[in-house]
């Protein structure tokens, strides 16, 4: 490798100087020996000591996977893959192009390497079912669909294939916890693995309760109450909660109903089941909140109460054009 050779205390002066100039070569690292240095530099320049040595050669991480990936793909079909995806845990999903299908294992290998994580999954279907979950391929390095997720200082655990769960509501989760005011009475209607249970009661003195229908997914919400050193309680239900609701025998202070696809069909239960002054977490697709805001204040009419819209946000995008809302409704008897 052509070097520029320099006394060490001139090393600095010189380094910074090559490079305005755009004549070193940024890709080895600068060699220290005896009282020289030794900076890689692209062509032969005048007024300096020219020497020949080796240099190791510095080790750069990729900005995204298609650097990865162009000796591989077409600049059409780099164009056309996603390179966003859904890091849990140690697990990445991605979601590839159908005209991608051929090189899905290059990618899921270019993946792994990218992210530095222990498995990559592929998205083979959408999210369906009464326990919102979608089918997965395995792509690269180890086939375990089971990992533990690290979020606002807690640890969830869960199976990707068995149970929903979605990292890109992290900030939500936060922001709904940070709202939260100690004793409150709080029940969450779909739960899940208990993301939103675990990060409210990780930093707040409340009672929730959990609820869902997924088995699997209660039975891992029992397992992150363990795994969590918590301040408030969780009590984990499975079933239906228009069946479970049924023996409840208390009104809530804050209800969550993160079922974006279906829980307007659950507003008229919410609504019987909210205190005086309680809040309403209300989470549906839409490509805006006046649908949500009119079905909050609907069902409210229906049981002769007034909704307060309090809050307004779009959580994520869903698909072109529509997000995740969430409305934050106070319900307050007229």
């Amino acid at each position: 490798m052509k070097c520029v050779k320099v006394p060490l205390k001139k090393l600095n002066d010189t380094r910074r100087s090559l490079m305005e100039k755009n004549l070193m070569n940024m890709n080895y690292k600068i060699k220290t020996k005896n009282e020289y240095g030794f900076i890689a530099i692209n062509k032969n320049i005048d007024g300096y000591e020219i020497v020949d040595i080796d240099l190791d050669k510095i080790k750069r991480h990729p900005k995204n996977i298609t650097e990865l990936l162009k000796d591989e793909l077409s600049a059409e079909e780099i164009e056309d893959l996603k390179t966003s995806f859904d890091i849990i845990g140690d697990i990445v999903i991605l979601e590839i192009p159908d005209n991608l299908n051929s090189k899905k294992s290059k990618i899921g290998d270019a993946t792994l390497e990218f992210t530095k994580r222990k498995s990559v999954y592929m998205k083979k279907s959408a999210i369906k079912g009464t326990i919102r979950i979608r089918d997965l391929e395995f792509l690269s390095g180890v086939d375990n669909p089971v990992t533990i997720h690290k979020e606002h200082n807690t640890r969830l655990k869960l199976n990707v294939r068995e149970v929903y769960f979605s990292p890109r509501l992290a900030t939500e989760r936060k922001r709904v916890s940070d709202s939260v005011k100690n004793c409150e009475n709080i029940l969450d209607m779909f739960c899940g693995i208990g993301s939103f249970p675990i990060v409210i009661a990780k930093n707040n003195d409340v009672d929730i309760t959990a609820v869902d229908i997924n088995d699997v997914a209660i039975n891992y919400l029992n397992e992150n109450i363990q795994l969590n050193k918590l301040k408030g309680n969780i009590t984990p239900i499975i079933g239906d909660i228009n069946e479970v609701s049924k023996i409840f025998n208390q009104k809530y202070d804050r209800i969550i109903m993160n079922l974006p696809g279906l829980a307007y069909n659950f507003l008229d239960l919410a609504m019987n089941l909210i205190e005086d002054e309680g809040i309403i977490n209300y989470y549906e697709f839409s490509d805006s909140y006046g649908q949500g805001i009119e079905r909050l204040k609907k069902a409210g009419k229906k049981f002769k109460k007034e909704v307060e819209i309090i809050n307004t946000r779009k959580v994520k995008s869903s698909s072109p054009g529509m997000w995740h809302v969430a409305i934050d409704g106070k319900i307050k008897s007229i």
